[in-house]
C-alpha cells in the first residue's frame, strides 16, 4: 500500500485592514515540488502534480493571532478556505512594511496521517502603512512576467508554464526597478502597497510567489482565482479580476491607485470601466504594449477621447519611469 503525502497548508498572501481579517488559502496534500527542478519530463510532471491536486475537504482549520484565542475556518470542497472577519487590534501586530503574520494549522483530532512542518503554517495579511500615497494594483501575465498571451493558439503560454521553471522566468526589463520606485514612492519611504491580481489560477500561486521574490519585486499580496466550472458564468458577470478591483478599491476608500496591466487582453477594457466608475481615484493607468498590431490599435481606439485619467501606452520600464516622475509618483 502506497503511503499518503503528508499535508500542508497554502496560505495566499492577502490583504486587510486594522479591524478586519481577510485570509485565504489550501489544504492539499504537499506533493514536494521543486521550483528549480530542471528537466523537460520533471518539469511537466511538477506542472501536473500542481493542477492535479488532492485537496483535504472539510477539514478545521485554526488561525492563532498572536497569543489571542484562536479563530477557525473550515475548508470547502476544492480544499479551499476564507476567513473574513472583524477583529480589533490587528494594526498592533503589523510590522513596518504593515504585515501580520498568522499561525495556521489542522485540528489535530481531525487527522489520521503526517503533518509537514509540525502542523504549523506561517499566513501573511498586508495592512497597508499610513505613510502610504497611492496603491498599486498591477497584472503579472505580460505585465511584469513575459508569457505570450497573444501567441497563436497561445501557444507561447503552454511552453512557458509547463516547460521553464519559476527559477528560469525572467521578468519584462526594467520592471523590478520600475515596481520597487513605485513602492518606495515620491519621499523613498512611502510603503506604497504593491496588489498583484492574475487571471491565472491559485494552482500557480506559489510558482509566482516564487518569481516575484526572486527577481526582487515589492512584496505584496498576490490574488488569483479559482478554476472557472462549465456554463456556471452568467454573460453579464463581471470578470473575477475586476471584481478583485472593485473589493481593493472598498477595502481602501481613502487611498487612491494606479492600474498596471498590458494590452494583451482585458485589462485595457476592466481598466477603463473601472476608471470611469471612480475617475478621482485611478491617478494613472499604464498598460505595457504588446507585439500585436490589431491588438493594439484595438486599445488605442479605446481609450480615443479618454482624458480623465493619465495612461501610457508604454513601450519599456524606462518610459514609464520617466512618466511617473513627471507625474510625481516617484522621485
Amino acid at each position: 500500500m502506497f503511503k499518503k503525502d503528508p499535508l500542508q497548508i497554502i496560505v495566499f498572501q492577502t490583504y486587510g485592514t486594522s479591524n478586519h481579517v481577510y485570509l485565504r488559502g489550501r489544504a492539499i496534500e504537499d506533493e514536494n515540488i521543486n521550483l528549480e527542478e530542471k528537466g523537460a519530463f520533471k518539469l511537466l510532471f511538477n506542472a501536473w502534480k500542481r493542477f492535479e491536486t488532492d485537496e483535504i475537504k472539510n477539514s478545521k482549520i485554526r488561525i492563532r493571532l498572536g497569543d489571542n484565542h484562536p479563530f477557525y475556518v473550515k475548508t470547502d470542497n476544492d480544499g479551499y478556505f476564507l476567513f473574513d472577519e472583524t477583529i480589533e487590534g490587528l494594526g498592533n501586530f503589523a510590522n513596518s512594511e504593515g504585515w501580520v503574520t498568522f499561525e495556521l494549522s489542522y485540528e489535530e483530532s481531525q487527522l489520521k496521517r503526517d503533518i509537514q512542518s509540525k502542523n504549523c503554517f506561517p499566513g501573511e495579511m498586508l495592512i497597508p502603512s499610513q505613510k502610504a500615497s497611492f496603491g498599486v494594483i498591477s497584472d503579472i501575465d505580460d505585465t511584469i512576467l513575459h508569457t505570450g498571451l497573444v501567441s497563436v493558439l497561445k501557444w507561447r503560454v503552454v511552453f512557458n508554464t509547463l516547460l521553464t521553471s519559476a527559477a528560469k522566468r525572467l521578468p519584462l526589463e526594467g520592471a523590478p526597478e520600475f515596481y520597487n520606485l513605485l513602492h518606495q514612492g515620491k519621499t523613498g519611504e512611502e510603503a506604497n502597497p504593491i496588489f498583484y491580481v492574475s487571471h491565472s489560477p491559485w494552482n500557480l500561486y506559489r510558482y509566482l510567489e516564487y518569481f516575484l521574490k526572486k527577481n526582487h519585486f515589492p512584496k505584496g499580496p498576490i490574488i488569483l482565482r479559482n478554476f472557472p466550472k462549465p456554463f456556471s458564468k452568467k454573460k453579464t458577470e463581471k470578470p473575477q479580476k475586476q471584481k478583485e478591483i472593485l473589493n481593493l478599491l472598498k477595502t481602501y476608500p481613502k487611498l487612491n491607485f494606479i492600474l498596471m496591466g498590458d494590452s494583451g487582453e482585458y485589462d485595457p477594457d476592466i481598466y477603463l470601466e473601472i476608471a470611469r466608475q471612480y475617475p478621482n481615484r485611478i491617478l494613472a493607468i499604464y498598460l505595457r504594449s504588446v507585439n500585436h498590431q490589431k491588438r493594439t490599435l484595438r486599445v488605442s481606439s479605446l481609450y480615443e477621447g479618454f482624458e480623465s485619467t493619465p495612461v501610457l501606452f508604454m513601450e519599456s520600464s524606462e518610459q514609464a519611469i520617466i512618466h511617473a516622475k513627471k507625474h510625481g509618483f516617484i522621485n
